[in-house]
């Protein structure tokens, strides 16, 4: 499966787009990100609790942009890694996806 999620020129610097795709006929939420000039894409799925990082409002940085918050119970996950390195779920890592970028398209590549 190939499928666009985004142009790059539509994901400046520390912006995030949501997208879904279907995986085995099942929806996934998931969300792709620019930090620090690196694209991103990471499943919309807490590992706290199976509920979406952004309340469904698009926001998923940290004021300051450094980390990625889940809105639910503030764990805080590491933007190029995944990790959680503080909150309830400490160590455990965000599903990341497969992206290309192609002649400025954002692609999921499954």
């Amino acid at each position: 499966m190939r499928k666009k999620v985004a142009r790059l020129d539509d994901l400046p610097e520390g912006a995030t787009r949501q997208f879904s795709f279907k995986r085995d006929g099942i929806r996934v939420d998931a969300f792709v990100a620019n930090y620090k000039d690196q694209i991103v894409a990471y499943e919309n799925l807490c590992r706290h609790q199976p509920l979406t990082l952004d309340y469904g409002d698009g926001e998923f940085f940290t004021s300051d942009g450094s980390l990625f918050v889940c809105q639910t119970h503030g764990a805080m996950y590491q933007p190029k890694t995944g990790l959680c390195i503080e909150g309830p779920c400490a160590g455990a890592s965000l599903h990341s996806l497969n992206i290309e970028v192609e002649n400025g398209e954002i692609h999921l590549v499954d």
